[in-house]
């Protein structure tokens, strides 16, 4: 059974005519006729009855005429939907996103404007630790990802491009004999209890704040790791230690905790959009294209 005999036979159901019938499809009516026998040869059932002065519906054809539309509405759907993804506006687009990366604007922003662009594209949001997006992007289980920079090696097929640039912030008890400064050096933090994300969750920023205190000098004393900025702030308040986090998650306010800049000008980190190197996914190219629109109107 053929898509074009199920058009024929929904051409003569609903003109009842075969001369009218094979009008409308631009062919002749004997060879309509002959398609519309082979297929109720092929269907197993008489679907017409006709002679010289009428043709109607048999119970079968009434029958098979409601799915024969069924059929050809689903035929026509699949190559709407076809097309649309081929365009990259339908499929699943599964992207990777740091702890910090909600906290920015930005990524509101990008991530609101591609629902309105795209609605039928599935998107699936998950928040992994950078490093761990980078092996999932190479390992085809995400598409792109919003990581910071990676202190480690990653596999060699992926391509990062940056978005934008966000200073490191000291995150302080409020009562620390630091608060009072405008702006805190990072030498000025020797000595203090690092409150940080555990080594192995990783994230670009374990590493690069011991960069950044080997630079100055020392070497941090991490007096209590979590795997959440929401509990490392807490624990900050609690007294438990220091902090030091990407600006973006100065928007998580609690009572005890103050933020304050970082003199070093070294002290900042890039979000970027990771992606894979040789990707060929329409719905990839227009979900990056968005994104660098984005970052060109942000002036990030």
């Amino acid at each position: 059974m053929e898509l074009r005999h199920l058009r024929y036979f929904v051409a003569v159901a609903e003109e009842l005519h075969f001369t009218r019938a094979a009008e409308r499809l631009h062919i002749g009516q004997p060879p309509l006729s002959q398609q519309i026998q082979a297929l109720e040869a092929d269907v197993g059932a008489q679907l017409l009855e006709r002679n010289k002065r009428s043709v109607r519906l048999t119970q079968a054809g009434r029958l098979f005429l409601e799915d024969a539309r069924r059929i050809l509405a689903l035929s026509e759907q699949a190559g709407a939907t076809a097309r649309r993804a081929q365009r990259g506006e339908a499929g699943e687009l599964r992207i990777g996103f740091t702890f910090s990366t909600p906290f920015t604007p930005y990524f509101a922003t990008v991530i609101n404007h591609y629902r309105q662009l795209f609605p039928h594209v599935t998107l699936t949001l998950r928040e992994v630790a950078t490093q761990h997006q980078l092996e999932e992007i190479s390992a085809h289980t995400l598409d792109l990802g919003f990581v910071r920079p990676p202190e480690l090696a990653y596999p060699d097929d992926i391509k990062l491009t940056q978005l934008r640039q966000d200073p490191l912030l000291l995150v302080l008890p409020v009562a620390h004999r630091l608060a009072a400064k405008p702006a805190i050096a990072i030498a000025d933090l020797a000595g203090e209890g690092f409150v940080m994300y555990p080594k192995d969750a990783g994230t670009g920023i374990h590493p690069q704040i011991f960069r950044l205190c080997k630079a100055a000098g020392f070497v941090p004393n991490v007096a209590q790791e979590a795997g959440e900025a929401s509990t490392i702030i807490g624990l900050v308040a609690a007294g438990c230690g220091i902090s030091v986090l990407p600006s973006s998650f100065d928007r998580i306010r609690m009572d005890g905790v103050c933020y304050r800049p970082i003199a070093d000008p070294q002290a900042s980190t890039s979000l970027l959009l990771a992606q894979r190197e040789e990707e060929t996914s329409p719905l990839v190219a227009a979900f990056v294209k968005l994104a660098q629109e984005a970052t060109l109107e942000s002036g990030a």
